[in-house]
């Protein structure tokens, strides 16, 4: 299972709309509704991968199912320049095509609208690729 907050945005359950309220008021700096729903979906005995970027307090983790499921956690900044010139590489030889992820191909000037696309989820938006 992994759990990734930066551009995750949970909607509809009271956790997200909690979420959402506290970092609109400045009282919350982390929305933790990924976070939470990995946990709830994580089998027993599971790892939870958390690579990617929290940088505030979060609160409403469900901690005890965490612990009564005997999760393991692992978390932390991906490796990437470990990866980059074999990945790169592999993307050169056609052994890996990652074009599959991208959903949109946009001009350079069309930046602020793809962000607010990606960041609504209009239009089935995933990842964005921007030419000059």
């Amino acid at each position: 299972m992994d759990a990734d907050r930066t551009e995750a945005h949970g909607t509809g359950t009271l956790d997200a709309v909690i979420d959402k309220v506290k970092q609109t008021t400045h009282l919350g700096t982390d929305r933790a509704h990924v976070l939470r729903e990995a946990i709830i979906a994580c089998r027993k005995g599971g790892t939870l991968s958390v690579p990617g970027v929290y940088v505030g307090m979060l609160d409403k983790v469900p901690f005890g199912a965490l612990v009564n499921k005997g999760l393991t956690v692992k978390s932390g900044q991906a490796h990437v320049h470990r990866y980059m010139q074999t990945l790169l590489e592999k993307i050169e030889a056609g052994d890996i095509d990652p074009s599959f992820v991208i959903t949109h191909r946009l001009k350079l000037e069309d930046g602020p609208a793809a962000y607010e696309a990606f960041r609504d989820k209009k239009d089935g938006c995933i990842k964005v690729l921007m030419t000059p």
